[in-house]
């Protein structure tokens, strides 16, 4: 043999032990959650109503009440790892934390570094109204008129899907196109989920209930590549907790609306 394929397949060889290692190193982070009786989950602590500091200066919001949940089904303790958008990934992908529960959504770039569980959350655009205008389609906006934030997400997909004789009024901002809606110059509203959970916690008055979704990207759990048995375990405390009503409750908490029926 040469000596250069020689070295080739010590090479390989070493490469196919390293894999193999690395497969059973993956392979053992549900054993290893269960050995120290504490799962590490990585959640928001600035995007309200997900993740915030309540006044004991305690993580509080949806993505805390699934992570605590998460914890309960599986026997563990829960520690909870604050975490900001721009380092979630890096710190489930270098095993800081076990899980990340921070109101992601799904997409094929995120999906080449981490795998996902089933949806937990919805997170959606939308258009919502009073919750005695009955609308369910986007054909049944003929002659109403819809608020919108200019330039937003929710405006270009509404500006596609409404009927001519709607009229789609304009705001430079959130604020604008809400106190619109709120005094009555607008009869509807398109904008999202959590904008409209926001709104229906600040006050009463012409509360918001959705009509129908303008664009839907669910939240997702995060866990490393290869991580099929936590995978199919936190994938099994999701299907319970929505067949039990465990997390339509937490919806109801945080979102001031049940789960859609499709999430």
């Amino acid at each position: 043999m040469k000596v250069s394929h020689m070295f080739h397949s010590l090479a390989l060889v070493g490469a196919l032990a390293l894999g193999s290692f690395a497969s059973v190193a993956q392979a053992d982070v549900l054993a290893n959650i269960t050995k120290a009786n504490t799962i590490k989950i990585a959640v928001p602590q600035d995007f309200p109503p997900f993740g915030s500091v309540g006044a004991d200066m305690k993580p509080t919001g949806y993505d805390i009440d699934v992570a605590n949940l998460i914890a309960k089904e599986l026997g563990t303790k829960v520690e909870l790892v604050p975490v900001t958008s721009a380092n979630r990934i890096p710190f489930l992908t270098t095993g800081k934390v076990d899980l990340v529960i921070s109101s992601m959504g799904k997409n094929p770039d995120r999906e080449k570094v981490i795998d996902f569980s089933a949806a937990y959350a919805p997170f959606f655009n939308g258009v919502f109204g009073p919750a005695d205008v009955k609308i369910s389609k986007p054909e049944e906006l003929a002659g109403k008129t819809i608020g919108v934030t200019r330039g937003s997400i929710e405006d270009l997909e509404l500006s596609k899907i409404a009927p001519s004789s709607a009229t789609i009024k304009r705001f430079e901002d959130n604020n604008g196109t809400i106190t619109a809606y709120l005094s009555g110059q607008t009869q509807l509203i398109a904008t999202g989920n959590v904008v409209a959970a926001a709104v229906n916690e600040r006050t009463k008055l012409r509360s918001l209930s959705v009509k129908f979704l303008v664009k839907n990207s669910p939240c997702f759990v995060g866990l490393a590549k290869g991580e099929t048995a936590l995978q199919t375990k936190v994938n099994d405390i999701i299907q319970k907790a929505k067949k039990s009503g465990a997390l339509n409750e937490i919806s109801k908490r945080w979102l001031h609306a049940s789960l859609p029926t499709d999430l």
